[in-house]
């Protein structure tokens, strides 16, 4: 309670004394303060050397990987050869602001992008091998928001080291929930100075909204003069700014709540039977008639659980989509779990899981 007097407390300051601060972009005149210890604070969580500010996740997304795509012709002095072209290489179940992004710097015409098998580090690995370019990145999202799934961040760093690229992880749904002081999936798998740029949100565990990208000075200068849905979008507003920069520092402080969160996800696993390994859970149901039905069966009885519908997944794979957090008890999940076993069968359901790795 004294965490959420304090962060009500510094929000009502900052928009008494700002309002909504100054509404432009952050090239321009929507840089403040507030913006800056933000950045200080989420690149000391990242353990790199700085951070930029976005609007969203998927701006952030989006601004890093065009900024890529202009370094090719930059270093080329205009349009490059194939082989002074950048290779991308994506899993084949990264954020839509990951594709998007790469699409739009192919059209760019310095980027070429490989797509690799979902969390696949042979496929990876033979795709690297035969890439005849000498600049390459690596993007994944380091737990994938419709699976559930920890990409595989050791065997991540492994292939990094045999080959050389730059690793880049969207660490959205991991940051302030995993590692101990919330740093992340790199801070859990104890390799974060392996991991070249984070980029995450501030809309998931934080509560807030934004995005970031947490890396080198030197790239942080890139994106700012190449990354175009940085450069001409609206600076967040000064309260969200001075609000995230108090979550920064509640995450960092109250552990507990990682491991209430964690408690929670073996509670799950204990009541069901189904090996889940994160706090997002994705019981795979096939139609959307099923996933649906069951979405509604659901509501009626007091749970919001989304069904997930293509295009966000294939046709026939919907799902019902559970995330756990911190305020739920075991009573919580005891009632939820009674209330999924009228609609679903858990001896049959399929459940997505490629990590069983579930430490802090």
């Amino acid at each position: 309670m004294l965490a959420k007097s304090v962060l009500v407390s510094l929000i009502t300051q900052a928009a008494r004394a700002h309002g909504m601060g100054p509404r432009g972009s952050a090239l321009i005149c929507g840089y403040t303060n507030y913006h800056r210890l933000l950045e200080s604070s989420l690149a000391d969580l990242k353990r790199k050397e700085d951070c930029l500010l976005c609007p969203t996740g998927l701006s952030a997304n989006m601004a890093f990987i065009t900024a890529v795509g202009n370094v090719g012709s930059l270093l080329a002095g205009g349009k490059p050869s194939m082989n002074e072209r950048i290779a991308i290489f994506s899993d084949a179940l990264n954020h839509a602001s990951i594709i998007d992004g790469i699409r739009l710097a192919e059209k760019q015409g310095s980027v070429v992008a490989f797509v690799y098998k979902h969390c696949d580090m042979c496929h990876l690995d033979a795709l690297l091998s035969k890439c005849p370019m000498n600049k390459r990145v690596v993007v994944t999202d380091s737990l994938f928001s419709m699976d559930g799934d920890f990409a595989p961040m050791i065997e991540l760093v492994k292939i990094r080291k045999k080959h050389g690229f730059l690793l880049v992880i969207d660490d959205a749904h991991a940051t302030f929930v995993c590692g101990k002081t919330g740093g992340g999936a790199a801070e859990k798998f104890n390799c974060e100075s392996d991991v070249d740029i984070c980029i995450g949100t501030l809309s998931k565990a934080a509560g807030c909204h934004g995005g970031f990208i947490a890396c080198s000075k030197k790239w942080k200068l890139l994106i700012q003069s190449r990354g175009r849905s940085f450069i001409f979008s609206t600076s967040t507003p000064v309260p969200v700014a001075a609000a995230a920069h108090a979550a920064v520092s509640v995450a960092k402080k109250e552990r507990w709540r990682r491991i209430a969160i964690w408690n929670r996800v073996r509670d799950f696993q204990a009541l069901t039977g189904i090996p889940v390994t994160s706090p997002i859970i994705s019981l795979v149901v096939g139609s959307e008639e099923k996933a649906l039905e069951a979405s509604r069966h659901l509501l009626k009885l007091g749970f919001h659980i989304t069904a997930i519908r293509p295009p966000t997944v294939p046709p026939n794979s919907c799902r019902l989509r559970i995330t756990l957090s911190a305020v739920h008890t075991v009573d919580d999940l005891r009632q939820l779990t009674n209330a999924l076993s009228k609609c679903v069968n858990f001896q049959e359901i399929k459940f997505v899981c490629t990590n069983s790795n579930s430490k802090l």
